[in-house]
């Protein structure tokens, strides 16, 4: 934990999260309406992207709308989740 990413040689995965953003204080199904329209938030989650490949060599990045499944190896104490 006394090094940074790149010292470590470590890696970056950035995946955006829009369910994070749902409603689901009513029924069965969360509501959307707090998220960020489709359009601005693809526009944000890529220039976050690029923003953390210029400070950071080895970064991938999901895909935005895409169904995912990410899977997770520790080689450390602990994980860090970072919200923007």
């Amino acid at each position: 934990m006394n090094l940074n990413v790149i010292d470590a040689a470590g890696e970056l995965l950035l995946v955006s999260q829009f369910p994070l953003a749902a409603n689901t204080t009513k029924g069965n199904r969360p509501g959307f309406d707090p998220a960020m329209p489709p359009d601005a938030a693809e526009a944000m989650f890529a220039r976050f992207c690029a923003d953390v490949q210029r400070e950071y060599p080895r970064v991938q990045s999901g895909v935005f709308g895409a169904h995912m499944q990410v899977a997770l190896v520790n080689d450390g104490p602990v994980t860090f989740w970072l919200q923007v």
